[in-house]
This record gives structure tokens, C-alpha cells and sequence, in this order.
């Protein structure tokens, strides 16, 4: 049986049957707010969700807070955006004369036109880096996650529109963004410059009509293809020569409407949006003007617009097979409210998390982690330490080797595959479950075995996961001395599914204990080493036995199927 046949058969021992999961999820098809503080299990459970991983710390510091208070909490995402990235590489084999020569290393480069290869290949990497590093030192709140989700919603591709600095700047109007106005995003991200070179609206004019944006606007971004009746092919004509007239000066990376470029006749759209015609404008603001009126006739068709963000939000959050009955008393209802509410994310978003449904025990363990999810919330919930700001370059190198372990296993920050984004978001019937494959998981193995055994090294320093320290700094002494209990802590920190008292048995007595059968073997292998003055230091023969346990127990519990549940 290869890793593939495993998991599969693993997690569909795990799951429900498709008869059993539709009656109970009946029972938790409303919108009844859970009650109650959240227990350790439930705090990991939305952290999980709304965040990269859930560090100990941050389960014990949502743990005993009301549910609506823990969710509002972590749906008030800041308002300062990120710092941007910075000049981590050398002026090596850069051409000449090209303005990022003059840009000092630890400085930004965001704010420079640079037309060179060399330069923008840097660029990439550099921006690809500090992605990764802003999942990582997120703070408590959902602002990484609702990027990530806008990022494969409104996808761009880095290889396509060539220049970093476009794809920088669409990812701080996603991360600013986050839980907004889905309306105004709309149209903000029609105008943002990375989104025009990408589906070609700079090319578009009224002598060439470009039809890309116009048909992504309509079957990706706002009304899905789903819809019956629909929109037809002589909308989206209709919709690219409203859209004429917008460049981009590729010198200057300025975005300007030239008139003479743009259509100005009236466009008449077909009977699904009620024979709607927008009228042709002219002059400065006639492009602008027809946008407007074309953002408002799409959201007019409040029901298919709202239907359409709120499952892709439901996928993301809950689970992504939608059940009649979850279409009937969740979908729809919280489609509504988007609509009543102006198209303001944050009351659907908190509504979702805050609800019964939400905290289902089915809602619990049942989505494949991506490989953005497993990368970063393991080095989050291990506390890996990273080189700080000042030693960037140090810092840039070990988020490369992080992100490029995600490209690896097919989830390349900024490069989503197509303009539909990762097909493990909307692929029928496997969804998520794409992210696995025979590719994939050994590659899964590889990353998590390298961390929690010999670590990534360069430069003279060392990435890796401290078996020892984890325990050490988050669970106190009456938990880290005893094998059961401990068991029992990691599990809540690292699993979302339950695990037998039968298998926790035999990890304890196999890994723990070595074999042994007395608990005690352990309680006082670790008094030995948390009694010892100074801290028994690496290497030493007390710090030795409890560390090759701990690395064991943690490569064993990470090398299982359910590791990778979320």
C-alpha cells in the first residue's frame, strides 16, 4: 500500500458516512451562536481555521473566553499594513544602469521600476519570502488567512504580469481588504494594476476589445458559472468594451484611462441582467463612470452574487462539500445577510465562526491541510526560531527554503497555477483532497522528517524544530512528568481528530517508555532533567534520553494521515 492508498483509507475511516454526516449536520443547520466560553479543543478548532496553525499560546489565551468574544477579537484585523519587503540579495550580475543597483541591501525595492531580468528574479524571491514571513509573525487575527483566500479568489500570477512590484502591491489591497466591502474590492481590484497586465485589460481597447477580464469578472470573481439562467458571451463583449482605455505605463508602472481609447457607444446587455444598457461616457472620468455602472448592474443580481462569495468563504472556513440542507438553512441565510448588510464581510464572517454550525464536531478535522497551512502552522506551533530583522538576509534565506518547500508540493505563493486558482479550492469532486497525491505526500515526509531530525542549515545556522523546548515552554510540570497527560497536550496542540486511548497507550509504552510498562520511567527521566541545575544542557546524558523520546514521539505523530487534517 503506498501513501496515497494510506491516507485515503485513513481519513475515509475517519470521516462519517455521507448518510450519517447529512443527518447530523441537520441538527447544527442553524444559526443558533454557540453558547458558552470556548474548552482547548474548540480554541484550537478556530484558531486552526482563521489562522496558520494554533500555537499553545494562543489556545491557552482564547481558552475560557466567550465565543463571540474570541471571534471578534480575531475578526478586528489591524489597519497599518505590513512593513514591505527589503533588498535581501546583492547587486550580482544585475544589469547596468538599472535603478535597483542604487537600492541599499536591508532598504525596500517596492517603490523602485526596475525593467531588468536579473533584478526582478531577485524581486520575486524576496517578495515570495516576506509572504511567508508575514504568515508566520501574523498576529492574532484572521488578516493572513482572509489574504491567502483573496489571493486564490482574486488570483494573479507572478510569472504573468513580470513584475514584483504589481503583485506586492495586489497583495497589500487583499491583506487591507481582508473583511471589507466585497463591492468596493470589486471594483478596486477591476483598477489595480497587477489585475490589468494580468488579464490584459491594458491591452484592451475600442479598435481590440480584450475579452479576458470581462469573462473572469463575471464566471470567477462575482457570479460563478453555475447560475441558470445566466450570463451569455455577448455580456462579457458588452463588459470588454465598457472596460476599454485603461494602460499601464510600463516605465513609469502608472496606471492612466486614455478617452481616445475607450468605447464610447452604449452597451446592451442581454436579458439576464433585464436588458440592461449602460451608456456610453466620454472625456476623463467615462471609464470610471461605465465601471461603476457595471459593478452595480452585476451586484444587482444580489442573490447569484451573494450565493457565490458565501459558499467560496463556507469552503474555506467549514468544509468544502455543500449539503442540500446547508444550502437551505446556511448558504442562503448568510447570503442574505451579506446583501442586508451592504456587502460587508466582516458580520457574514463572524456570523459563520460564531454559529453551532461552525462548531460542529463535523466541521472538526475534516479539511486536508494545504501545504502553506502544514508548513507554516508546524514551525509556528513548534515555536521555530527564525533569524530576526536585523539579520535579513539569514531571516529571507530560511523563509525561502519554507516557501519553496510549498512550490514544491504545488501551492507556489503568487503563482497560482491558472486564473481559476489552486484546484484544491474548487476542483469537483476532491477539492481539497488534491493537495495529496504520490507526489506530494513524500514530500510532506521529506520537510517534516528534515525539521524534527537534522534541520535545514545554512549560513552557519539552523533551522529546526526543538523537541525538548516545545514541552519545556508550554506545558507545566505536572503535565510534561506525566505520559498521559502529555500525550494528551501535544494531541491538542497537533491534531484536530481524536486519537483511541488504545493507540495513545501504545505510543506511550513504545516511544515514552521504551518499551517499559511503569510511568515512572518517564516521570523521572524528565524530573531528572527538569531538576537539574543549571538546565541539563544538548548532549548531555539527561537531556539525551528525553530528547531522542520527544523527537520520536513528535516524527511519529506528524507522520501519521491525521496530522494533516485541519
Amino acid at each position: 500500500m503506498d501513501r496515497r492508498e494510506f491516507f485515503t483509507l485513513k481519513r475515509k475511516a475517519m470521516a462519517p458516512s455521507a448518510k450519517n454526516y447529512a443527518g447530523l449536520r441537520q441538527i447544527y443547520s442553524n444559526w443558533t451562536p454557540q453558547a458558552g466560553t470556548l474548552s482547548a479543543d474548540q480554541a484550537a478548532h478556530l484558531l486552526k481555521r482563521t489562522m496558520f496553525g494554533a500555537t499553545k499560546a494562543d489556545i491557552d489565551y482564547f481558552t475560557g473566553k466567550l465565543v463571540s468574544a474570541a471571534v471578534d477579537e480575531l475578526l478586528n484585523v489591524p489597519t497599518t499594513l505590513p512593513a514591505p519587503p527589503v533588498k535581501n540579495y546583492d547587486n550580482t550580475d544585475i544589469e547596468a544602469g538599472d535603478p535597483d543597483l542604487t537600492i541599499a541591501q536591508g532598504a525596500t525595492w517596492v517603490n523602485s521600476v526596475s525593467k531588468g531580468v536579473v533584478p526582478n528574479g531577485q524581486r520575486v524571491k524576496s517578495l515570495k519570502c516576506w509572504w511567508v514571513g508575514q504568515m508566520i509573525n501574523q498576529d492574532r487575527s484572521v488578516r493572513e488567512r482572509m489574504t491567502l483566500f483573496w489571493h486564490n479568489h482574486w488570483v494573479t500570477e507572478i510569472g504573468m504580469t513580470e513584475r514584483p512590484t504589481f503583485t506586492y502591491l495586489i497583495s497589500q489591497l487583499l491583506r487591507g481588504s481582508a473583511l471589507g466591502n466585497f463591492k468596493k474590492m470589486v471594483k478596486d481590484v477591476t483598477l489595480n494594476i497587477a489585475m490589468l497586465r494580468y488579464l490584459n485589460g491594458y491591452l484592451n481597447s475600442k479598435s481590440a476589445p480584450d475579452e479576458n477580464y470581462a469573462r473572469e469578472l463575471q464566471e470567477l470573481f462575482t457570479l460563478g458559472k453555475e447560475n441558470n439562467p445566466n450570463y451569455n458571451e455577448d455580456d462579457v463583449k458588452a463588459a470588454a468594451r465598457l472596460l476599454t482605455g485603461w494602460k499601464i505605463d510600463m516605465d513609469t508602472e502608472i496606471i492612466s484611462f486614455k478617452p481616445e481609447d475607450h468605447d464610447t457607444t452604449s452597451k446592451t446587455f442581454s436579458s439576464f441582467y433585464n436588458g440592461t444598457v449602460i451608456a456610453g461616457r466620454s472625456g476623463a472620468t467615462g471609464g470610471e463612470a461605465e465601471i461603476d455602472d457595471l459593478i452595480n448592474m452585476i451586484f444587482a443580481k444580489t442573490t447569484e452574487v451573494s450565493e457565490f462569495i458565501v459558499k467560496k468563504l463556507y469552503r474555506w472556513f467549514v468544509y468544502y462539500t455543500i449539503e442540500p440542507d446547508t444550502y437551505t438553512n446556511v448558504i442562503k441565510p448568510l447570503a442574505q445577510l451579506l446583501v442586508s448588510s451592504n456587502w460587508e464581510l466582516k458580520p457574514v464572517v463572524s456570523t459563520l465562526l460564531k454559529s453551532e454550525h461552525f462548531f460542529d464536531p463535523l466541521s472538526q478535522g475534516c479539511l486536508i491541510k494545504s501545504p502553506l497551512e502544514m508548513i507554516v502552522g508546524m514551525v509556528r506551533e513548534f515555536n521555530v526560531v527564525f533569524p530576526d530583522a536585523a539579520d535579513y538576509v539569514n531571516q529571507y534565506y530560511m523563509w525561502d527554503y519554507l516557501q519553496d518547500q510549498s512550490a514544491q508540493m504545488q501551492q507556489d505563493i503568487g503563482d497560482p497555477p491558472n486564473v481559476a486558482g489552486w484546484p484544491a479550492y474548487y476542483q469537483i469532486p476532491m477539492f481539497y483532497e488534491t493537495w495529496i497525491n504520490h507526489d506530494t505526500m513524500p514530500r510532506r515526509e521529506k520537510v517534516i522528517d528534515q525539521l524534527i531530525l537534522n534541520g535545514y542549515d545554512r549560513n552557519g545556522l539552523k533551522l529546526i524544530i526543538d523537541p525538548v523546548g516545545f514541552v519545556y515552554n508550554n506545558f507545566d510540570r505536572t503535565v510534561a512528568q506525566d505520559p498521559n497527560a502529555l500525550i494528551d497536550a501535544v494531541l491538542t496542540v497537533l491534531y484536530r481528530v481524536p486519537m483511541s486511548d488504545a493507540a495513545k497507550a501504545g505510543i506511550k509504552q513504545q516511544i515514552l517508555l521504551s518499551g517499559q510498562t511503569d510511568d515512572g520511567y518517564w516521570t523521572n527521566a524528565w524530573g531528572a532533567y527538569a531538576d537539574s541545575s543549571p538546565i541539563a544542557a544538548p548532549g548531555s546524558a539527561v537531556y539525551t534520553v528525553i530528547f531522542n523520546r520527544l523527537q520520536s514521539l513528535f516524527k511519529y505523530l506528524m507522520n501519521l494521515a491525521e496530522y494533516q487534517l485541519a
